[in-house]
């Protein structure tokens, strides 16, 4: 019987799953981010992990890993020194963005800098026209003089962006092959590669971040899958998560990095998805608490759903336009920085504040005694009842809540005259106020109504916060999963190989050639099998087609499933009634008679979706849960405004069909159910925690 692996590197603690191959077993485990190398928290987790589940190292098939490395050295701008090469008089088009202002009364209004500074911005005089005509020929001699200021300047990485290089590639290409002869060792990102769509200064942007980090991508995931083959001796495979929900090969990882962006958090959207399927919840709000960050994601008709852009290093949370964007499909979620190790402080204004900066796993929050002297989340609910200092991470690590305490004491309770309780309550609930505000936002803007989603909780601190959102919410129910403090490194095991493809080609409805349309779809597809086929059988590959769609003369498209196969102007009634729905679906109306129109095509090449079982509540004699109860803990009750001793319960002895009342604690080694008020929790067939708020006040 063989198995495989799941790796997610998280900003405190990297979880590890494995799973027999038919999805029938699991084994968790959960070790601290090693931050100055990743790499080796994830060798030693797979290490202890398979170790403890006696597997031998050759029936391990393969692994799948996912990393927060690459959005980390974009934030932190810790990639490589970038160039970008662009058309003459388009140099700047990366600072002026997209001319607005995204708040047009903020006089200090923030943007990240450009990835590629202006002395490094180097403009070819050329020309390609939107239907790909050549207006003015490029000449090789000026690529080659740019060659020699790019080695004089020590330039690591170029990014290659032409005006309407998506229509006609060919200036791209020439440039590439120039740079490749004078400066072999500097690595290239070509637009037309990797994005070749409508919009100079988002495909400029993507094309930019996937060259500033591809150098780190091709050293730490070469260096990964030799020390799984080397030091693990494992003889498997090695796949990376990808943002769109679906893994790939390591070689098109390297040299695709920006796809890999937001591979954690895409992950944990996707095991919320496939939990919800399971269970007959199609409909969920995925919200996913770590050491770092919380994301919360709608699942809709049992699917994440899909973004063709989003932004990496937001000036501001809630923002848009703030932030560097890529034009990657990605699953759409929202991200805060409130995680357990969110610190807390009083502001200029005497306010409290809660994150976004975090201690992370180095130092950590105070009662780490790691040498973190700040107050935390993690801090505040450990002496508010919530965490057990001798059983955090199942007793492999233990807690100082002295240091907790004289942290919040000193930070924050004394400065705003407030007892210790008091202070680490409003640490607490204000970190929930902030991700109940943030999943409201996300929901909303979707045109999803929050109240009638379940929530689905999960991450090393959502089970501790989730009831606690939930209630803000007034959704209807809480489901906490078994695993729960590692279902990233679970969803990755669900997620199929998977490819996008997209290409620019503009037109009405009513006017698009659909000769020339079918010709760019089955270009894609072949691009897909090609790639996929390397890996699996023809047979098993699928493929999924989708138009960006919108009315003439409007600004953004809609992502619009669009009939497979070949097909024409006969479909075309088909493909106006999708972009309505779809349109529908998030405004709520359409513009009857206004002309509809195609912005790009897609393709989604994917493989068969691994079988994932979910584990069984153990069979007991009885589902009393009284045969579960740990003891009894002393936990702050908010309604109550008091602390009480509330029951404590083992999550792996309580069988399913056990009931029991809240509040109540609930202990499994990665993570911590917390009910801190009135509620009925009931264990299902699946060893899922569920509690009904639809009668809880």
């Amino acid at each position: 019987m063989s198995f495989r692996f799941g790796a997610d590197i998280g900003g405190t603690f990297t979880d590890i799953v494995l799973v027999r191959e038919d999805g029938a077993a699991m084994e968790f485990g959960k070790v601290l981010t090693t931050p100055a190398q990743p790499d080796d928290a994830v060798i030693a987790g797979l290490e202890k992990v398979r170790a403890d589940a006696g597997v031998d190292p050759g029936d391990v098939a393969h692994v799948v890993h996912g990393t927060t490395l690459f959005t980390n050295a974009l934030i932190e701008r810790k990639g490589a020194k970038t160039a970008l090469i662009t058309t003459k008089g388009f140099r700047d088009a990366i600072e002026i963005g997209r001319e607005h202002r995204y708040d047009m009364y903020d006089l200090y209004m923030r943007r990240p800098d450009p990835l590629a500074p202006r002395h490094l911005r180097y403009e070819v005089d050329e020309r390609v026209l939107v239907d790909g005509s050549v207006l003015t020929p490029l000449r090789d001699e000026e690529v080659v003089a740019i060659a020699a200021e790019i080695r004089r300047e020590g330039v690591e990485a170029v990014a290659i962006s032409l005006m309407h290089a998506y229509a006609n590639d060919a200036h791209e290409r020439r440039i590439a092959a120039i740079l490749q002869d004078e400066l072999p060792d500097v690595l290239l990102t070509l637009s037309s590669d990797l994005v070749p769509e409508i919009g100079e200064y988002v495909r400029t942007s993507t094309s930019l971040a996937n060259v500033y980090v591809q150098g780190i991508a091709e050293s730490y995931l070469g260096r990964l899958r030799d020390r799984v083959t080397g030091e693990l001796k494992l003889d498997a495979g090695l796949y990376i998560m990808q943002s769109n929900g679906g893994v790939c090969e390591i070689e098109t990882a390297k040299r695709y990095p920006i796809r890999l962006v937001e591979s954690g958090p895409a992950a944990g959207a996707l095991a919320a998805a496939h939990y919800g399927a399971l269970l007959g919840h199609g409909d969920l709000l995925s919200f996913d608490m770590g050491g770092t960050t919380a994301k919360a994601c709608v699942i809709a008709d049992g699917k994440p759903l899909i973004a063709n852009e989003f932004e990496v290093d937001r000036q501001y949370q809630f923002k848009k336009q703030s932030g560097l964007p890529v034009k990657i499909p990605a699953i759409e979620m929202i991200e805060i920085g409130t995680g357990g190790g969110s610190i807390a402080r009083i502001d200029a204004l005497r306010r409290l504040q809660v994150g976004p900066d975090s201690a992370g796993a180095d130092p950590g929050p105070a009662s780490y005694a790691l040498g973190g002297e700040e107050p935390t989340v993690t801090d505040a609910d450990l002496v508010l009842g919530y965490l057990d200092p001798n059983f955090f991470l199942g007793g492999t690590m233990n807690l100082d809540i002295e240091a907790a305490k004289q942290a919040i004491s000193s930070r924050v309770a004394e400065p705003l005259g407030l007892s210790l309780i008091e202070a680490a309550w409003g640490i607490h609930q204000l970190a929930n106020e902030n991700m109940a505000s943030a999943a409201r936002i996300h929901t909303i803007e979707r045109g999803k109504d929050v109240t009638k989603f379940p929530v689905f909780a999960f991450g090393g601190a959502g089970p501790v916060h989730a009831f606690g959102v939930a209630r803000i919410l007034h959704s209807p129910r809480v489901i906490y999963p078994l695993g729960a403090g590692v279902m990233s490194s679970i969803g990755f095991l669900t997620a199929p190989l998977t490819l996008d493809f997209a290409r620019s080609y503009p037109g009405t409805l009513d006017g698009l050639d659909w000769a020339a349309v079918a010709g760019i779809l089955r270009e894609m597809q072949e691009q897909g099998r090609e790639i996929l086929h390397r890996t699996i059988e023809e047979d098993q590959i699928r493929y999924e087609h989708f138009a960006d769609m919108r009315y003439v003369k409007q600004g953004h498209e809609v992502r619009v499933p669009i009939p497979p196969g070949d097909f024409g102007a006969d479909h075309l009634e088909q493909i106006r009634r999708s972009f309505e729905d779809a349109y529908s679906a998030i405004y709520g109306h359409t513009m009857q008679g206004a002309e509809i129109e195609v912005v790009s095509w897609r393709v989604l090449a994917s493989g068969p979706r691994p079988d994932l079982i979910l584990p069984q509540a153990d069979p007991q004699e009885s589902s009393d849960p009284a045969t579960a109860l740990k003891g009894h803990r002393a936990m702050f009750l908010p309604d109550e405004k008091s602390v009480a001793d509330v029951p404590v319960y083992d999550r792996y002895k309580l069988s399913s069909g056990a009931s029991f009342d809240g509040p109540a604690v609930i202990e499994e080694r990665e993570s911590t159910v917390v009910v801190n008020g009135p509620a009925t929790i009931h264990v299902d067939q699946h060893a899922n925690l569920v509690i009904d708020l639809s009668k809880v006040e």
